[in-house]
């Protein structure tokens, strides 16, 4: 019964959270003032406020589940959790993430908590049902993160890290939707998919990519905090990922979520290591 309830928040797509922490490097290079209680408050807040967004998905979604042949073991719809039970823990979830949220100290978290169940909302009650809007409200959950990082950073977000991280989160977005289409899930399961095929989905991960891509340099290059001479050197490494990522989609028909290919994919794990390393040098960390 425990696993259960583990399972019907999801922690494993509280990897989505680690955006809360993106702006963190370059925030403290500007000056920013690093406190981690209050970050790690703001990254749990955010952890707690999606598991209640998914239970409430999954509540939504209940009869389309048991029709499916993986989904129909998940905890509501295999019976395992009551329906009402599921209910008051998405509330109870929902309630400590706004908690948390406040005692961050910083109430524009709690605003962005508030806009992003807001969002998941109209997502979960019908928007998910039409092609292109559903990638967006998809999308639109890894910008309010990175928003909420900035929040906790005290800091305004730049346009050049909104920018690369809109493509990113579009890219990941295309790229879920291409997974459920090439594991044969249709519109019976979910309808937007029948405004998508494999080579829609396709190029609009390549277009995701070369935007960020081209974004990301572009930041690194006018941001004018890093050390001269290595703006550029996670370059290499976004390159690597983005073509990486697109290799295994296209060719190999690896059909994951983005969020089961960071955790099975050790060559993206091993390049992120070294996104890390390559920016802490241009920041000039050591």
């Amino acid at each position: 019964m425990l696993m259960d309830w583990v399972r019907l928040a999801r922690p494993r797509d509280w990897a989505k959270s680690v955006f809360v922490l993106l702006p963190v490097p370059f925030a403290v290079r500007a000056g920013a003032r690093l406190e981690p209680i209050e970050l790690g408050l703001g990254v749990l807040a955010f952890c707690l406020t999606s598991s209640a967004v998914y239970v409430f998905n999954d509540l939504r979604d209940v009869e389309a589940d048991r029709a499916h042949p993986q989904k129909r073991q998940r905890p509501i719809a295999s019976g395992a959790i009551s329906p009402t039970g599921a209910g008051l823990y998405a509330a109870g979830l929902l309630a400590a993430g706004i908690a948390l949220g406040w005692a961050s100290g910083h109430p524009t978290v709690v605003l962005l908590l508030a806009l992003y169940v807001g969002l998941n909302l109209i997502y979960s009650l019908g928007a998910k049902h039409q092609p292109l809007v559903d990638v967006f409200l998809l999308a639109s959950g890894f910008l309010l993160r990175v928003l909420a990082g900035c929040a906790l950073m005290g800091v305004p977000p730049s346009n050049w890290l909104l920018t690369c991280t809109l493509w990113v989160a579009l890219f990941l977005a295309f790229a879920k939707r291409r997974a459920d289409l090439s594991r044969g899930m249709g519109a019976a399961q979910r309808p937007a998919l029948k405004g998508y095929s494999l080579n829609f989905l396709d190029h609009a991960m390549s277009l995701s990519a070369g935007i960020c891509l081209l974004s990301y340099g572009l930041y690194s290059q006018d941001a004018g905090i890093f050390v001269p001479g290595r703006e550029l050197a996670g370059m290499p490494f976004v390159a690597f990922g983005l073509l990486h990522y697109l290799r295994l989609a296209q060719v190999d028909q690896i059909e994951v979520s983005p969020v089961e290919m960071a955790y099975g994919s050790r060559a993206l794990q091993i390049c992120s290591l070294g996104w890390l390393a390559a920016t802490a040098w241009s920041l000039g960390w050591f």
